[in-house]
């Protein structure tokens, strides 16, 4: 089955549209009114980002601005939240090669079409490209390298760490992933919950039912499983 990878028709309006996040207030939802009116991105441009945004973990499911948006309007952990974005949004590419924002613009784009197995000259692929291109020039993975070797000792940067791992736990279990992003390891597993109907036999035979319940522990409760 193909991946799919996020990707805008229009990968420079991306650049408009996290520049002007950065200074505009944060919102409760984000909308389209607030995309066509405060962003001042109009028309399918606009219609197009708040999926994107979603995709790459600004943007709740909900529409409600994630602690990664809200992170990256601070100007000195922006990058940080974008890494952590690129990571979040491209987790496909990073499970073939963990430092695919590394790559030069042919191995990337080679890795794109690795992923998705789209053709050569496919322009979803040459559109995802330049989409990843953009939004990785935000982002700042030296910084990430850094907090992860000062084990994020200072207060500030460990506070923010922290919340942008408990939002990505909160996107996996939205989402059914779990990937480890922004220099946190936010691995998310998937909890499922069963209802057993049990027909019993009509019988007083004590060992009957320990050897049913005795089963049931075996091969269906175990929490090795």
């Amino acid at each position: 089955m193909p991946t799919h990878l996020p990707y805008l028709q229009r990968p420079g309006s991306l650049k408009t549209a996290l520049e002007r996040i950065r200074t505009a207030a944060t919102p409760e939802r984000v909308t389209g009114d607030f995309v066509s009116g405060t962003l001042n991105l109009k028309g399918g441009t606009g219609a197009a980002l708040i999926p994107y945004l979603k995709k790459v973990g600004f943007v709740a499911a909900d529409g409600a601005p994630t602690e990664i948006y809200k992170t990256f309007r601070n100007q000195s952990r922006s990058g940080v939240a974008t890494a952590a974005a690129v990571k979040y949004g491209y987790a496909p590419l990073g499970q073939v090669n963990e430092t695919f924002f590394k790559l030069a613009d042919k191995d990337l784009r080679d890795l794109i079409l690795q992923v998705t197995g789209a053709a050569a000259d496919n322009t979803a692929a040459k559109l995802t490209l330049l989409t990843l291109k953009t939004l990785m020039s935000f982002a700042d993975f030296k910084a990430v390298e850094a907090d992860e070797a000062e084990g994020t000792a200072e207060e500030g940067k460990g506070q923010q760490s922290r919340s942008i791992q408990t939002e990505f736990v909160k996107l996996g279990a939205d989402t059914g992933r779990g990937e480890h992003v922004g220099g946190v390891s936010g691995r998310v597993g998937l909890n499922l919950a069963y209802t057993i109907n049990l027909n019993l036999p009509a019988t007083t035979d004590q060992a009957v039912f320990n050897a049913i319940f005795k089963s049931l522990r075996e091969h269906l409760l175990s929490p090795d499983d």
